[in-house]
């Protein structure tokens, strides 16, 4: 049977979270063995936002280097730099052109962004999901791998790719979101109303992948519950405890039945550590992977190499079929009579 196509994209704008990790990298040496993953470090989208150059080249590095400590071979998946391929800045240029203004102006993460940083309302954060729309499309994906927050770009970059197709024919694949049903969204620490952010100015509401054991299993000490110090599964009246459990049960691979079971009578005082060490388990021998591929930046080099020029090969086939569609001109594609 083929294999399906699945493309998942994460922005190197800071180090990553349990919950990028649990919620989306740990998952993906699953994928890879049932489906033909792309995997992306979609470097272009952070430049929404102002960097210093060094820092997010090394964020990039070690975003590269994360996928591999997480069980991405690149034997069976093509893993790459997003801004290594430009393919997919001229696809978005194309596919803007068939993106309509208030479809963008109407997008729940530019509002949000807009509002959080007023002095920076630039256009590459207004075209952010034109550029995803093209991401996916370069690679003729079938399924994208999403979080709850992402899940309303995969659907414009449905409604984009229809359009063009409704146009030119069945040129580009129209994706189809996936969700897990479980750590989908992991809250913050201090505000279990809001996802877990690796951009939050409180260090407290995250636990990032380079945070050492003592600080992760602090953390989770001081995360906002309740009064009530039973360990039971409620998303409305308990939604700090509930999202705790959810993190325990990615971390170990028990159920939320059985984490109840578990700390059933025990109380916070003795589950909220206990999560902090299940998650420190959890993550160490990535985080110790990790620091030994950044350390080894030669071998580094050569891999990104080879990821980069896999996926370029890949996305100039399906750029090719769209400019011929359209009518760019292009080495290969027929002459027609002038009119």
């Amino acid at each position: 049977m083929e294999k399906k196509r699945v493309f998942s994209g994460i922005q190197p704008s800071g180090i990553p979270t349990i919950g990028n990790y649990f919620g989306a990298i740990s998952r993906f040496s699953e994928m890879q063995d049932e489906n033909d993953c792309l995997f992306c470090v979609v470097d272009l989208h952070t430049l929404t936002q102002r960097f210093e150059p060094d820092v997010l080249r090394n964020r990039t590095r070690y975003l590269f280097a994360l996928f591999l400590a997480a069980g991405i071979e690149m034997e069976k998946s093509t893993l790459f730099i997003q801004s290594q391929v430009p393919q997919h800045a001229e696809l978005a240029w194309i596919l803007s052109c068939y993106t309509m203004f208030g479809e963008l102006s109407r997008m729940t993460q530019f509002k949000e962004k807009s509002q959080k940083n007023p002095e920076n309302i630039n256009t590459g954060l207004f075209n952010y999901p034109v550029l995803m729309a093209a991401d996916i499309a370069l690679y003729d994906t079938a399924y994208v791998p999403v979080g709850e927050d992402q899940k309303q770009h995969v659907e414009i970059a449905r409604d984009i790719c229809e359009r063009f197709n409704s146009v030119y024919g069945s040129v580009l694949t129209v994706p189809q979101p996936v969700m897990p049903k479980v750590g989908g969204r992991i809250m913050s620490l201090v505000d279990p109303t809001r996802k877990m952010d690796k951009s939050d100015p409180n260090p407290q509401a995250f636990i990032s992948l380079v945070d050492d054991k003592d600080t992760i299993i602090k953390k989770f000490k001081k995360a906002v519950t309740d009064s009530d110090s039973s360990v039971h599964y409620d998303t409305v009246n308990k939604a700090g405890v509930s999202n705790l459990m959810e993190i325990y049960s990615l971390a170990t691979g028990k159920t939320i039945e059985e984490t109840e079971n578990i700390f059933a009578g025990q109380g916070y005082g003795v589950f909220k550590p206990a999560v902090g060490e299940a998650v420190d388990a959890a993550i160490e021998p990535v985080r110790r992977r990790v620091s030994e591929l950044m350390e080894n930046p030669a071998l580094l080099d050569i891999l990104m190499k080879r990821g980069n020029e896999k996926a370029a090969a890949m996305a100039s086939f399906t750029l090719n079929k769209v400019k011929k569609a359209v009518g760019l001109v292009g080495q290969g594609f027929n002459s027609l009579e002038v009119k």
